[in-house]
């Protein structure tokens, strides 16, 4: 009965979402309540909203620093020589552009955390995305998909998790899968080709300038003036200003709005005297990171301090960049916390260990022999339902057992565990997800209808190609 609900659960939130039904953070905490009364558990519905919210709050304080953190450093100009590269490569040509957003995202994840990822690629990609009027979603997709692949890195998660759980080494797991890996991501690169060939064809190939006059025709186009007489019809015509002077006519392409103040070289926030200082504690965040000296959340919490307060030593202009960046702070945390209460019901009702168990057991015995390929099939699914937490300490140690008896080595196991991680990072589960879509202006549903498929192609595509090297 506990599995049933379980998958009745998720099934209902994916469908309300993608439908429109209902928002991400009402649906996360609303369907999890109901069904918590449905199992006849609602009495403990409070502790365990507490237990998901205890489990999730480091991983919320953390994405609310490092925004506010990394929100600062893009208002403080540290990434837009990377977004002039970027520009310089792609020339306002969407295929490269798409291509573009799967190298960037690809080349951040190094770090090993998906958050600093997604709002590193996304604070680079954005303006030109919304200038250019490209699908987002296609954005959020590629981010998404290079991310996973590229989380599969000893220090991003689940590798070390397999490690743990199964006790083995993490370096011994890892590096005999990167060649399939490197397969996988090859097959973003070249997803990325394909849908940026897609939006070529749709919006055709213009310069960044062009771009820039083309907008303020569309603007003039609506203005209309009243014709005196002579005129004809109700005595109004829609004037077309500024189109026969082109660029030449007095619009200044260099000129720019909101949407791309990403690469406004002259707004009030810049701070050139201070770029090597943001760059060097840049750096020496993420590595401390990846050295783990301290906690993540403690180390952005001290950085985005610290970064304040060198670069805007006056009080209100702290309040200023933190008012400036809290729309996606405020966003993205109760996003988190609204997560929390929909895991914290499936684990509390045991609905996770119950649908773990079901799926165990439905697998046929003839395939014990090929238990890394049944793993390998399963992550997709177990890690897009369940966290990486639940399914490398819950389920893996059952099927590597189930394994074991047929002779199929723990290791093997354990690398078929990483295939599905592209799809895992877009998980309504992980809290990375929201920071993406959230600074994207995507909506989840929106994100997820588009980006399930290929994201399961590119695990199939990793799966067979550690089949075809004998990796798993």
């Amino acid at each position: 009965m506990l599995t049933i609900l379980g998958f009745a659960m998720i099934a209902t939130f994916l469908v309300l979402i993608m439908m429109k039904k209902m928002s991400p953070i009402a649906a996360l905490v609303l369907i999890p309540a109901l069904f918590c009364v449905f199992v006849g558990k609602g009495a403990n519905l409070g502790d365990y909203v507490l237990d998901g919210v205890t489990d999730l709050a480091p991983t919320a304080a953390m994405l609310m620093f490092a925004i506010v953190y990394f929100g600062v450093m893009i208002d403080v100009g540290l990434f837009d020589p990377v977004v002039r590269g970027i520009l310089k490569f792609c020339k306002a040509d969407p295929m490269r552009i798409v291509v573009g957003t799967a190298v960037l995202a690809a080349i951040v994840s190094l770090d090993g955390d998906g958050s600093t990822t997604f709002m590193i690629t996304v604070s680079a990609m954005y303006p030109l995305y919304k200038r250019l009027k490209m699908s987002l979603v296609v954005m959020t997709g590629v981010a998404a998909m290079a991310n996973g692949v590229m989380n599969t890195l000893p220090w991003g998660g689940p590798t070390a998790r397999a490690a743990t759980a199964l006790k083995l080494d993490a370096s011994d797991i890892f590096v005999p899968m990167i060649p399939a890996l490197l397969v996988g991501l090859l097959f973003v690169f070249v997803l990325s080709y394909v849908l940026g060939v897609r939006e070529r064809r749709r919006l055709g190939v213009l310069t960044l300038d062009e771009v820039l006059v083309e907008e303020k025709v569309e603007e003039k186009e609506t203005e209309t003036v009243l014709v005196g007489a002579g005129g004809s019809g109700d005595g109004k015509v829609s004037m077309r200003k500024g189109v026969a002077g082109g660029a030449g006519s007095g619009t200044d392409a260099d000129e720019q709005d909101d949407d791309f103040q990403g690469l406004d070289p002259h707004r009030a926030t810049l701070r050139p005297k201070l770029y090597w200082f943001n760059a060097l504690l840049t750096v020496g965040l993420l590595t401390a990171m990846i050295m783990e000296v301290l906690p993540i959340p403690v180390l952005f919490l001290l950085g985005a301090a610290l970064v304040l307060t060198v670069n805007f030593p006056h009080i209100p202009d702290q309040k200023a960049r933190i008012a400036a960046h809290a729309e996606n702070v405020l966003n993205v945390s109760g996003m988190v916390f609204a997560a929390a209460v929909f895991t914290g019901v499936l684990q509390g009702t045991g609905m996770v260990d119950n649908m773990a168990k079901w799926m165990v057991d439905v697998i046929p015995g003839s395939m014990g022999p090929h238990m890394a390929l049944v793993t390998g099939i399963l992550s997709l699914p177990l890690t897009y339902f369940m966290s990486n937490d639940g399914f490398y300490f819950g389920v893996l140690p059952v099927l590597a057992e189930a394994g074991a008896a047929h002779g199929v080595s723990p290791l093997e196991m354990a690398r078929a565990s990483l295939v599905g991680q592209p799809l895992h990072m877009s998980s309504p589960l992980v809290p990375a997800v929201y920071v993406l879509v959230g600074m994207a202006k995507v909506e989840f549903g929106d994100h997820t209808k588009f980006v399930v498929k290929w994201a399961a192609l590119t695990c199939l595509v990793i799966l067979g190609s550690g089949m075809l090297f004998g990796i798993i």
